[in-house]
């Protein structure tokens, strides 16, 4: 990291974290923050679920939720990007504070409840996004629904046309009961309007689906059922998890979804057990605690096409995304790995 770099973190870290949140998004909108633009090579260029992308590194959604740095964030490294989650109606989401660092163990709590601006002023920003990266939306629901299920297939009707794939957000802790939609006959009725909304497109795209950490393994085997009988292109595991083990930050008892350096073990070993489940015949994407290049690599030898990050961001900085593409491509290398998909799944075994 450089001694910029280094200061701005130092300063951010100095603020309330959603204050800098707001201020890191500002920043990449004023263009004065130095960004690296595509990151790829023979061996990073890969395909899941169709999209083309230059690496398999993306940006999972929370850090972008209205779809505010859309062309600095397409020069920033990443293969995807994904923005929300999005809701039908604009929802202030829940009352501050709402956002905890964990310093000491390179984690964050969130409560935010799907704050965002709505499906209205997301399709405008995303009708100008630039054409040269791959983005993604994540559905929400609003909180007040009268029907939670519906709201997602409204945000796809009304933003689809804009993405390049969508994700069905019903593991988010932080909304209450949105997680009992991830239940077999909630979960399938759900998916069947979603892929309804979805034939309504001019371009039908890709649909992924997001799931907790916390579920026991019959759960997973009943998502892995459902998934693959609504036609989903893949899962993106995992989620935010309730588990409090093994934190000692002060911030460690607040109510929310934890995310970072200690939900990695536990991740993996739902993306593992899930490409087990699936067969390794479902893209999956991988998804907690990702800091080094060297975790981007078990990820996806654990059983991941691509894999995202967001928490780890908050204390190393977009610089992080070139050092863990480029360590990526080095492991892959020295591997013997021609490409991604040649190393997916490779270690699948020792995580479960």
């Amino acid at each position: 990291m450089s001694a910029a770099s280094r200061i701005g973190l130092g300063l951010l870290h100095r603020m309330d974290p959603e204050r800098a949140h707001g201020l890191a998004l500002r920043a990449l909108r004023s263009g004065l923050m130095p960004l690296p633009g595509r990151i790829t090579s023979e061996r990073l260029a890969c395909t899941v679920a169709g999209l083309r992308l230059d690496n398999p590194i993306g940006l999972a959604a929370g850090f972008d939720k209205n779809a505010e740095a859309l062309t600095p964030l397409a020069r920033a490294g990443f293969g995807m990007i994904e923005v929300g989650a999005v809701t039908p109606r604009p929802q202030p989401g829940n009352p501050r504070p709402r956002l905890f660092r964990l310093a000491a163990d390179r984690a964050v709590i969130n409560r935010f409840g799907f704050n965002n601006l709505g499906m209205e002023a997301a399709a405008a920003r995303l009708a100008r996004r630039p054409r040269d990266a791959v983005i993604g939306l994540n559905l929400g629901a609003n909180k007040d629904s009268g029907d939670r299920a519906e709201d997602f297939s409204r945000v796809l009707a009304h933003c689809g046309r804009y993405v390049d794939f969508a994700t069905v957000n019903v593991s988010s802790p932080n909304t209450e009961k949105l997680r009992d939609l991830q239940g077999g006959d909630a979960l399938r009725a759900l998916l069947a309007g979603v892929m309804e909304a979805r034939r309504g497109l001019e371009r039908p795209v890709p649909i992924f689906l997001k799931i907790a950490p916390d579920l026991e393994d019959g759960a997973l085997g009943e998502i892995a059922d459902v998934a693959r009988g609504a036609g989903l292109a893949g899962i993106i595991a995992t989620n935010t998890t309730l588990d409090r083990g093994g934190l000692t930050s002060a911030a460690k008892d607040e109510a929310g979804g934890l995310s970072g350096a200690p939900l990695f073990e536990k991740s993996t070993r739902v993306l593992a057990r899930l490409s087990q489940l699936t067969e390794g015949r479902m893209p999956l994407i991988g998804v907690g605690g990702i800091a080094t290049p060297e975790q981007a690599y078990a990820k996806i030898r654990a059983g991941a096409s691509a894999v995202q990050l967001y928490s780890a961001l908050i204390y190393a900085g977009l610089p992080l995304v070139v050092q863990i593409a480029r360590g990526l491509d080095r492991l892959l290398e020295a591997d013997g790995h021609p490409n991604v998909a040649s190393a997916v799944g490779t270690r699948r075994e020792a995580w479960l």
